[in-house]
């Protein structure tokens, strides 16, 4: 089941009891699909950038909610009903692409090649390359400055 996130742009004025309900309403919806929702979040009074105009005036601040949830593709359909909501402004759904979740994302094959099977198998700070210390490198370039500087300075005076 693909992730959705759920954006909901409630009027500024709508009471938490309403909001529950709508919230309530949503989740119920979810899990008659057989879906999960993984988080909700409430963001507060937030300010538009423009004027949003319904029947009853145009809103420039909202209550903004987003709720994440793993539903079956069929679910945006079922979603138009909310237009009809008189205590929206707005909603906006969002499906995350190219992610896997679960047991898929363990498994080898899709981890063939990715950071997962790279660490998995060894330390983290394993390279293979230990005979190689480029540290060496850079304590030789120091010492070959400082012995020219001394022979500039020697030179100057």
């Amino acid at each position: 089941m693909p992730l959705y996130d759920l954006v909901l742009m409630l009027k500024p004025k709508v009471e938490r009891a309403a909001m529950a309900e709508l919230i309530s309403r949503l989740g119920k919806r979810v899990y008659s699909l057989n879906g999960v929702i993984t988080d909700i979040k409430s963001f507060g009074n937030v300010h538009t950038a423009y004027g949003i105009k319904k029947l009853d005036g145009r809103y420039y601040q909202g209550q903004m909610m987003q709720m994440t949830m793993m539903v079956t593709p069929t679910f945006p359909k079922e979603l138009e009903y909310l237009n009809k909501d008189d205590r929206l402004l707005r909603w906006l759904l969002v499906k995350s692409r190219n992610t896997t979740y679960g047991v898929d994302f363990v498994s080898e094959s899709e981890a063939k090649g990715s950071l997962y099977s790279k660490y998995t198998k060894g330390s983290w700070f394993e390279d293979g390359d230990d005979e190689y210390d480029d540290d060496a490198d850079g304590y030789e370039v120091e010492e070959s400055i400082e012995v020219e500087t001394k022979e500039e300075n020697k030179n100057a005076s």
